[in-house]
């Protein structure tokens, strides 16, 4: 590789295949591994390659976003073209847009018309189709069925039931000889994950989307600050101390060792925790998050990844063929069946192969496809560093450094002044 990743490992296996005995195209495409993840892309590429004859080169990133998205604006400003395909965020096509080839010049009309038209456009930055949608996310609530139905518990509509029932049901079981068992598992570490939970607490509240769609700077309020201060009354009584540094797998790890009654999570953690290996295999619930009380509402928020070739890929035909197969209706039923990703493609949600291996994809479909979007479009290219100022507010919240009310106060003049008073 030309650049040089400092303190970052690259795992790269490679597929030969030639046409006609002439050496073919090599497409390089970056694969996270959250998961099966890394997995399920290698899986796909490989497909792919073999039905192509070109060689595909899979390279594995940091699973943190934060992480990534800085290791990919140091490769895109180079100018490299050591990555072909990139696997970006649903909030970067407007931070990378500059970076990337306009797919609609290579995918038909009629392709990219199967996806879910919201993040179609989330994806087109000035009339350019800067990416295609993989698959989408919407955060849920994962629960021990077994451990309810123990206790004769339903599971929470607010996030006040939730507490009390997590409580319960980790007092009773370290009674009865489990003393690691904890209530509630989730990602606090200040990182992109924060932002997503964080926000899920503030909105379900009614708190609003820490900037809203006309740019207005809206997270200090009281709704805000008084979901922020619920979520730190969890740390050390029904969530660890350890999980201001959880990250989505932190988080599925506890959960899936059967020591955690409630999980936030993505939906990929439902095929990982139902497999044969697993200790609580049959043994998950899932449903929406809670409100944030009686007047409030679930809130998930919106998740998911793209992929994108870059301007400087030598070879963006090609690359943009492994984009427009890989994001394709079989191919997104494969990941789905196999490691319950959630597809992008509207009709996949009334497969019945899709729906018997993840039901909740059926009945959480609203959630899915209503979920809230962080503020990454109106922020644009100053998304990462709003977001960055967010995530520390709100895990310097949960760990106990600041009050709510006084931290969002200076968290709005922060804001304030990287958007110019609001003119992002």
């Amino acid at each position: 590789m030309g650049v040089v990743w400092k303190g970052m490992a690259a795992l790269a296996v490679t597929v030969a295949a030639s046409i006609g005995g002439a050496q073919a195209a090599t497409i390089s495409i970056s694969c996270g591994a959250v998961g099966q993840e890394l997995q399920l892309c290698t899986d796909g590429a490989n497909a792919w390659a073999k039905a192509t004859g070109n060689e595909i080169k899979i390279v594995s990133t940091p699973n943190s976003a934060t992480e990534r998205l800085a290791l990919y604006q140091q490769i895109l400003a180079a100018g490299s073209a050591d990555i072909d395909v990139y696997q970006i965020d649903v909030i970067w096509p407007g931070t990378l847009a500059n970076h990337m080839i306009d797919l609609s010049e290579y995918i038909d009309e009629e392709t990219v018309g199967q996806h879910f038209k919201a993040i179609i456009d989330n994806n087109t930055v000035d009339d350019k189709l800067v990416a295609m949608p993989w698959y989408t996310d919407g955060g849920v609530l994962y629960y021990r069925k077994d451990l309810l139905e123990k206790y004769n518990k339903q599971p929470p509509t607010t996030w006040q039931e939730l507490t009390d029932t997590a409580k319960e049901i980790q007092d009773g079981e370290r009674a009865a000889g489990n003393d690691k068992m904890w209530g509630f598992v989730f990602q606090a570490k200040a990182y992109e994950g924060l932002t997503c939970d964080a926000l899920e607490w503030v909105d379900s509240f009614g708190g609003g989307t820490i900037v809203d769609a006309d740019g207005k700077i809206t997270i200090n309020n009281e709704k805000a600050a008084a979901a922020l201060t619920m979520a730190r009354g969890w740390i050390g009584t029904i969530a660890p101390e350890g999980v201001l540094n959880y990250t989505e797998e932190e988080s599925r790890g506890v959960f899936q060792s059967g020591n955690a009654v409630f999980m936030r999570n993505w939906p990929y953690a439902w095929a990982l925790g139902n497999a044969p290996d697993s200790t609580i295999s049959g043994k998950i619930g899932v449903s929406a998050l809670p409100k944030g009380g009686a007047d409030g509402k679930p809130t998930g928020v919106l998740g998911g990844w793209q992929l994108a070739v870059s301007s400087y890929s030598e070879n963006p035909e090609i690359a943009a063929d492994l984009v427009k197969y890989l994001t394709s209706a079989e191919e997104q039923k494969r990941r789905a069946i196999q490691g319950s990703y959630n597809p992008t493609i509207e009709a996949l949600y009334k497969d019945q192969e899709v729906l018997t291996a993840v039901p909740f994809f059926g009945s959480l479909y609203e959630t899915f496809v209503n979920a809230v979007a962080r503020p990454s479009k109106v922020t644009a290219t100053k998304y990462n560093q709003a977001s960055s100022e967010f995530f520390n507010a709100a895990h310097d919240v949960l760990s106990g450094k600041a009050e709510a009310p006084a931290r969002l106060a200076e968290l709005e003049s922060k804001l304030d002044r990287l958007s110019r008073g609001g003119r992002w």
